[in-house]
């Protein structure tokens, strides 16, 4: 029998390393590894040069960002994918009015901070990659 151990989203990125500031300067998150045009891996970012794959992490929460031509010679049916997204990314946090009141500056809400019909405090933010990005709590 087949165990689920992990979920691991990965975003396609035109450009990681605005990927990688917007998720690390905006939304606190650490950059684990970087992988080169050249595929060579590192845990630093180097401005000048091209990436095509990065992990990164916030707590327990892990993202993958891999360009489209990267992506596609890994798995070849995003050759033929439309781009744009047709999902709602939703993470489930703690301490989300902080979090909003952190950001909310920064960042383009698609939908502010509400308390929703099924008990949850919610706020939605588009990235810079045009992912809608849902953050949550139990509403008091």
């Amino acid at each position: 029998m087949m165990k689920l151990k992990k979920f691991t989203t990965n975003f396609i990125s035109e450009d990681l390393n605005t990927s990688i500031a917007y998720y690390r300067d905006i939304l606190g998150f650490k950059l684990e590894m970087v992988v080169d045009d050249n595929q060579i891996t590192t845990k630093e970012i180097d401005q000048d040069k091209n990436y095509v794959f990065a992990i990164m992490s916030k707590d327990d929460f892990q993202i993958m960002f891999q360009t489209p031509d990267s992506i596609a010679e890994d798995v070849p049916i995003f050759e033929e994918m439309p781009k744009g997204i047709s999902t709602c990314f939703y993470l489930e946090v703690e301490g989300l009015t902080y979090f909003y009141e952190e950001i909310q500056e920064k960042v383009e809400i698609v939908r502010d901070l509400y308390t929703t019909w099924y008990g949850m405090q919610e706020f939605h933010i588009k990235d810079c990659n045009g992912n809608v990005l849902g953050f949550a709590e139990k509403a008091n």
